[in-house]
């Protein structure tokens, strides 16, 4: 019998490798939409919600495709700014912006706050090949440090302390951060409804 293929919706070769990883012991083929001959296509992320932008970024690449889907979307929430930058954290300073002048902005406006704390949000959207819609979130809470600090990771990986740990996202570094970080549990959470998915 075939293994069932997941088609995850990036471009992001490190992300589906990522993935990969974490559902190697499933009989799943995991395949980028390149690998599954899927044209390049953009999805306007304009949801309230990180769960909103994943349906919408699923649903767009299910309509391309008969395979099992995935795709996700994820974002810092600061509990002094009443939850920003959250499903604007790719693009807090504006359009224009990049991950610099995000962190920039972020310590700028937590400036004159005492609690900095905050969670990494990711949610991914799962549809199967009947078209059966299901989601799963990961969460990953801490803080935010004064100054930037490694040079590992991206986004707002200098400026996040998990909690449990003194060094940031971007200190850590990746064997660390694949474990614990938002996309780690999201993944992991995935994976147990993957299982069931595959027993019925």
């Amino acid at each position: 019998m075939e293994r069932r293929k997941l088609v995850v919706s990036t471009g992001n070769k490190h992300k589906v490798d990522e993935i990969k990883k974490i559902l190697s012991d499933l009989d799943i083929e995991v395949l980028s939409k390149n690998d599954a001959a899927i044209e390049d296509f953009d999805v306007i992320e304009d949801g309230n919600t990180l769960e909103d932008n994943s349906i919408k970024k699923a649903k767009a690449l299910a309509d391309r495709t008969n395979f099992m889907i995935i795709a996700d979307d994820s974002g810092l929430f600061v509990n002094a700014l009443n939850g920003e930058p959250g499903v604007y954290s790719s693009r807090y300073a504006g359009e224009d912006g990049n991950d610099a002048k995000n962190n920039i902005k972020l310590l700028e406006n937590l400036k004159d706050k005492e609690d900095r704390s905050a969670a990494f949000k990711t949610v991914i959207t799962l549809i199967t090949e009947d078209k059966k819609l299901y989601t799963v979130e990961g969460i990953c809470p801490g803080t935010i440090g004064f100054e930037p600090s490694g040079d590992n990771g991206f986004g707002y990986d200098p400026l996040f302390i998990p909690e449990g740990y003194n060094e940031t996202f971007a200190q850590l570094g990746e064997e660390i951060k694949n474990k614990i970080s938002h996309r780690a549990l999201a993944l992991e959470n995935l994976k147990i409804m993957l299982k069931d998915i595959m027993e019925d």
